[in-house]
């Protein structure tokens, strides 16, 4: 049962009689901020009132008079100006918990009208092995599958792999040029990623060499427009000496930000050059980067040999991306990549030409967007196509074959203006019945505020991340262990479950519990805390209601099935069984924006800190009754499957004991 959904139902037919739209005004009923409120305050009295020219708190007690709630709640209390407070009755409460006991969806409805989701998420590139930059999109995207599943909608995950790029050229010309066959034969996949590595290194070296000059130059003209704002005559004007100041701190900043790109560029040309091994290499193939895109071109093309070569590195890096995603639990309905496109691509072109919708441009086929000023290019001057194109034969694939109501891209805010062009002209296109939303997120940092890397700059990659955070977890797990006062209860086996387990799961609550649209520090600490909002937290909450049934030998399978009843008797226990029933609107604000931070926030901050409450005030094995003790076990029970349901949805195991 949806609490919040059931009082705005109750309200509708009032507010409607009311206003023209009671939408707003239903949103102003929320949960109440402070316990003495009641559970629900209903605010939008105010507003009203001033429309109407009626006194706010004579219009709420009309409302309340009218609005049809005795079965659910204590009668309405009008406070103050016109807030309407609203307490749940206790008897409505027990009710609703003595249904979800033994309801293996928590009282949890389906939604009425299921909808089509295509969520495409993760896509790597399989060429190279997975980064940091990959887990974001990866668990959002998983964890938004798996809540719109639970909520009743039909929904369609798709790995949009990279297996057809640049990156494969540069494999291609890796292998022909630097591959040690006795390395590639003995395991493929080590050997392909150090010719990718080699290849890379070469290209970031060329690249560093051609933008080392323009970097400084550009100090340069900085730091004249520096000196210029910083000697020029104060402005007697307020508002235009603020605006000069604000001008010189901007030119400071520019400077510093410019002198760290300088080190770093004069870093990647000195790891090259300080090498006699690479500036070899580096000397013999200076033409490395357009090589790469021939090699490319010819793997698009068709060419024989580079097809050859394709088909027998992608098992192996499939494989590759395949393991970390079963350590993730991660799985995908589809793994449809670019290559599946290739063909597609020539006759979208085609069609956009045919309607009018594609002119050219500087030898490009361009698709000019109201609202925008570069045009969106699906074919470029050579006659390559680009992500662009290759978008759009994905979406009208999609659309002829899966026919979806919503298509969601879990991708980083970088790719925003990429996405607004690629919508627009999927309307233009005539798709215009279905939801196009791109849920975008931000960076992971280091603990210096700048995006994760490793200390010699390089990017952190993704299964090595998983393995210091098991290791990690280990260590807490162990330690935890050890200092149970009957002694360890745990064998190594366990402790290595357990740790892969909670490892693997800090990783992703670590992520899913940030607002998706900012960055955030990567903290292996934080993660990993036995207190606060981290996944540890929560999986030792559940772990911990199932050591009080061990040790009160309960069984609590029959007591789901038996007449117990759950009773409210102490404040602890009314406050937790509220906020199991909340359920529902955490999980309905989830899927409003596609936030699994919402999530997170109700298991922390409404079901933990309401169990540790309860646990502290409310014992369940020395209960004083029989009946106190079987009502308090199934509360512990609901907390457990709450909690247990909650991080299921966030792609996060729990463990029976830590």
């Amino acid at each position: 049962m949806n609490i919040l959904a059931l009082l705005r139902s109750r309200f509708k037919p009032v507010l409607d009689s009311l206003a023209d739209d009671a939408g707003p005004l239903l949103e102003m009923i929320r949960p109440a901020g402070d316990p003495k409120f009641g559970d629900y305050q209903a605010n939008f009295a105010m507003g009203l009132a001033k429309k109407l020219g009626k006194n706010p708190r004579d219009l709420a007690t009309e409302v309340v008079a009218q609005v049809n709630l005795e079965d659910v709640c204590e009668t309405p209390e009008v406070a103050g100006p016109g807030f309407i407070n609203l307490k749940l009755r206790e008897a409505w409460i027990q009710q609703q918990l003595q249904s979800a006991k033994s309801d293996p969806r928590l009282g949890i409805t389906k939604v009425d009208a299921p909808r089509t989701y295509v969520v495409d998420y993760s896509s790597p590139n399989v060429a190279k092995p997975m980064h940091v930059g990959h887990i974001r999109s990866t668990v959002i995207g998983d964890s938004l599958c798996r809540t719109l599943k639970f909520a009743g909608h039909n929904v369609i995950s798709d790995n949009h792999l990279g297996d057809w790029g640049t990156q494969f050229g540069m494999i291609i010309y890796g292998y022909k040029h630097f591959a040690d066959q006795d390395a590639y034969k003995a395991a493929p996949v080590p050997e392909l990623s150090r010719i990718y590595r080699v290849v890379r290194g070469l290209m970031d070296y060329f690249d560093a060499k051609n933008q080392l000059p323009q970097l400084i130059e550009k100090l340069a003209e900085r730091t004249a427009e520096y000196e210029a704002a910083k000697n020029a005559p104060e402005s007697a004007d307020k508002a235009e000496a603020k605006k000069q100041k604000k001008e010189v701190s901007r030119a400071q900043s520019q400077i510093k930000e410019l002198n760290e790109a300088i080190e770093a560029t004069k870093a990647k040309i000195a790891k090259t050059e300080d090498s006699p091994a690479l500036k070899k290499m580096a000397d013999e193939h200076a033409e490395i980067s357009t090589a790469v895109l021939q090699e490319t071109a010819k793997l698009h093309e068709g060419d024989a040999e580079n097809i050859a070569l394709w088909k027998e590195f992608l098992p192996f890096c499939e494989d590759e991306i395949k393991r970390v995603y079963q350590r993730l639990n991660v799985t995908f309905d589809h793994q449809l990549g670019e290559s599946f496109y290739h063909d597609q691509l020539a006759p979208v072109v085609a069609d956009f030409e045919k309607r009018g919708l594609a002119k050219e441009s500087q030898g490009a086929t361009c698709v000019f967007l109201d609202g925008f000023k570069a045009p969106m290019i699906i074919r470029k001057r050579d006659g390559a196509f680009l992500y662009s194109t290759t978008d759009l034969a994905t979406i009208a694939y999609r659309m002829e074959h899966w026919k979806p109501d919503a298509i969601l891209y879990v991708v980083d805010f970088r790719q925003g203006e990429h996405f607004d062009k690629l919508f627009a002209a999927t309307r233009l296109w005539g798709y215009t019945d279905v939801e196009l939303k791109h849920v975008s997120f931000g960076t992971v940092m280091g603990e210096d505020g700048k995006p994760f890397k490793t200390r010699a700059g390089d990017t952190v990659g993704l299964e090595g991340l998983l393995d210091e955070a098991v290791s990690r977890a280990y260590k807490v797990v162990s330690e935890g262990d050890d200092k149970q006062p009957e002694g360890p209860q745990l064998d190594e086996a366990q402790r290595k479950h357990i740790s892969e387990t909670v490892g693997i799961a800090a990783l992703k609550y670590g992520d899913l519990s940030q607002n998706r649209e900012s960055d955030y520090k990567f903290s292996y600490d934080k993660m990993l805390a036995v207190n606060g909002n981290s996944s540890t937290y929560m999986q030792y909450s559940y772990a911990r209601v199932q050591s009080i049934f061990r040790k009160g030998d309960i069984d609590i399978a029959a007591l789901r099935s038996s007449d117990a009843t759950i009773t409210l008797e102490h404040p602890a226990e009314r406050q937790l069984a509220v906020a199991i029933l909340r359920f529902a609107e955490a999980l309905d604000d989830v899927l409003l924006d596609y936030r699994p931070n919402y999530l997170t926030s109700y298991l922390f901050d409404q079901l933990a800190k309401s169990y540790s409450t309860f646990f502290d005030n409310c014992p369940v094995v020395k209960a004083e009754t029989k009946e106190l003790r079987d009502s308090r076990a199934l509360l512990c029970d609901l907390t457990a499957r709450v909690i247990q349901q909650g991080l299921d949805l966030l792609g996060i195991q729990t463990v029976e004991k830590m």
